[in-house]
């Protein structure tokens, strides 16, 4: 299933403008490792990319339904704090994922770390969109992902 997977990672905040041209870079991105027979995509669940990443792929399901929409979660109550609109969201969209994965049952030192690590190890590709920030999840996920599955930028 590896050779058939694509995770994703991201950062929480951009603007409509860049969300706009993120969504249309992704369908293009994800359309082509669909031609690759890569079938599964693995998000995180978070607030930002994760959620945008969710949604592309839950509107393209629509016409193909050998995609799968997996959700690798950090934690059970990774949503307890989260405006109710966006708890609402992540809701909606768990409820439509094909499997939802808890990598823990509370919120730990590390989580999110230990979730970008798992989406990584258990995917043969990876879409990153990064701003060029130095330090955060993405950096760590996209350096994590550079080191250990061979991939250059």
């Amino acid at each position: 299933m590896i050779s058939q997977t694509c995770c994703f990672t991201g950062h929480r905040y951009f603007t409509r403008n860049q969300i706009s041209i993120i969504k249309n870079e992704l369908i293009a991105k994800i359309e082509e490792l669909i031609k690759q027979n890569v079938f599964y995509f693995v998000t995180g669940g978070a607030l930002g990319f994760d959620t945008l990443v969710a949604e592309v792929i839950l509107d393209l399901k629509k016409e193909n339904e050998q995609i799968k929409l997996i959700l690798a979660v950090p934690c059970k109550d990774q949503a307890a704090r989260w405006k109710y609109e966006d708890r609402m969201i992540y809701e909606n969209i768990k409820g439509k994922a094909d499997k939802v994965i808890y990598l823990s049952k509370e919120y730990k030192e590390g989580c999110m770390l230990e979730r970008n690590r798992y989406m990584v190890d258990h995917s043969k590709f990876v879409i990153v969109a990064w701003d060029g920030r130095k330090s955060g999840g993405t950096f760590y996920t996209l350096n994590y992902a550079k080191n250990n599955a061979g991939i250059s930028s």
